[in-house]
């Protein structure tokens, strides 16, 4: 499965950060129900290894690890059964290892320099981050312009309110979002389907 697959299964790729493993499979099971398939756990908590292996258990989940910024992270995600990994910014050491050792890969940019980097290790699919403090829509636009090549996942700040306007821009193919992670399972499952129905990421270019 190709980065961007993975980025054209869902317009929002739920953010997640999970403080109790033994909730991982409830979350991941409402999202799933909720037409949200792609989901990044970050690694922010301690129990973010255990819940990307309880996510692998439910079935059409395609769960990835986010907030990777280290090689020794890197590896011991796809040891817990990471199928995609995130990181905030992209270094040419741990760009380098990523690439080269497969897996899918959404590293994060937010100037012209850092799509150079990733451009020269063959990548062309990044997440812009942090989205609306690095200036909103209008810096992806204006960012985007010289790079007609490449495609955006914009994460950070982002809410149920702005997602469609983020989502209305070309080379955007899905956008990045905690607030659907909120409340009981029941209600995780509303706002995913809400979420879902925003746009149709398979219809796009």
């Amino acid at each position: 499965m190709t980065i961007e697959r993975i980025m054209r299964t869902s317009p929002v790729i739920p953010v997640l950060v999970v403080h109790d493993a033994a909730k991982a499979r409830p979350l991941a099971e409402a999202l799933v129900a909720g037409g949200l398939k792609v989901l990044e756990v970050t690694l922010r908590t301690d129990a973010a290894m255990d819940a990307i292996a309880e996510m692998r258990k439910v079935p059409g989940a395609i769960v990835g690890a986010g907030t990777v910024v280290s090689i020794d992270q890197a590896d011991r995600v796809r040891d817990a059964g990471a199928e995609f990994i995130v990181s905030p910014g992209l270094s040419t050491t741990l760009g380098e290892h990523i690439v080269a050792s497969g897996i899918p890969f959404l590293p994060g940019v937010a100037t012209a320099g850092d799509i150079m980097r990733g451009l020269d290790l063959g990548l062309s699919h990044f997440k812009f981050f942090p989205a609306e403090t690095s200036g909103g829509t209008k810096a992806l636009r204006a960012l985007a312009a010289p790079f007609h090549q490449c495609l955006f996942c914009p994460t950070g700040g982002i809410t149920a309110a702005s997602a469609p306007e983020w989502l209305a821009i070309d080379p955007v193919l899905c956008v990045g979002g905690s607030w659907i992670a909120d409340g009981t399972p029941a209600q995780v499952e509303e706002k995913a389907r809400a979420a879902a129905a925003l746009g149709r990421p398979d219809a796009r270019r």
